[in-house]
């Protein structure tokens, strides 16, 4: 049987007169080599797209992190120059994308904003800088141009147990790379909480009343998948869903 089609969410960035939709290499390797399964990425084109058609050919999705944010019309609240930069035609593909592949047990991966978008697209809110909040962590990545100390694993979160993520990991307690300036607000109420950070940060979930795998995280597993065990874990376990997903097709 051939390799499980994953589709994988894009950014779109205009350079040099064009309109790119592309997605970061470290997604697309970390779900062809650690998840064996073949990334795709959809353009994103909105509504202009048929998303059961798209998805009647895919066994999973991955929705990306990115530097943009979830415009927060959203999620019913006021935009802000601070809350930029934003990817409104991403927003356009991703939401109701999430959406359907959840009503249809697509298996579902949502990484970094892809977990903020989650939440957004099931009625959930966002907050803006949570690292100006009292009690609140500084989630942001550290100041560096290397990617690698960037994307430094460097505090841990609490998982959950007896949840989705923690028969992933079989643990109660990994350390992660998180890096963030958003992060979730009011927590939908279709989500259940897989893990917290130290201060209380929402950093993993999962859809309650799903037919398929889905799990979301605030952290960045794609860029370690590689060598580390927990982020090895995650993709691992996706490409398992989708297999299975694909063998029911």
């Amino acid at each position: 049987m051939s390799a499980p089609v994953v589709l994988v969410t894009p950014d779109v960035r205009h350079f040099q007169g064009y309109a790119w939709h592309a997605a970061p290499s470290t997604y697309l390797q970390a779900t062809l080599t650690q998840a064996g399964v073949m990334p795709l990425i959809v353009p994103a084109f909105g509504d202009r797209l048929d998303f059961d058609a798209i998805l009647d050919r895919a066994d999973g999705l991955v929705c990306t992190g990115s530097r943009s944010n979830v415009h927060p019309r959203n999620f019913g609240v006021e935009p802000h120059p601070s809350m930029e930069p934003f990817d409104e035609e991403r927003d356009a593909t991703t939401l109701p994308l999430i959406r359907r592949a959840i009503e249809r047990g697509v298996p579902l991966l949502c990484i970094c904003r892809g977990l903020q978008e989650l939440n957004v697209a099931l009625g959930g809110s966002l907050i803006s800088e949570v690292q100006d909040l009292d009690g609140r962590m500084d989630h942001r990545a550290p100041e560096s141009e290397v990617m690698a100390e960037r994307f430094v694993i460097r505090h841990p979160v609490q998982v959950v147990a007896g949840g989705c993520l923690g028969r992933v990991l079989n643990a109660d307690k990994v350390d992660v790379n998180s890096l963030h300036r958003q992060a979730i607000g009011h927590l939908s109420d279709r989500l259940a909480i897989e893990a917290l950070a130290p201060d209380g940060t929402i950093e993993a979930v999962s859809v309650k009343d799903a037919p398929g795998f889905t799990l979301g995280v605030q952290w960045h597993p794609e860029f370690w998948a590689a060598t580390d065990g927990p982020s090895q874990a995650i993709f691992g376990a996706f490409g398992d869903a989708a297999r299975a997903y694909a063998g029911r097709r």
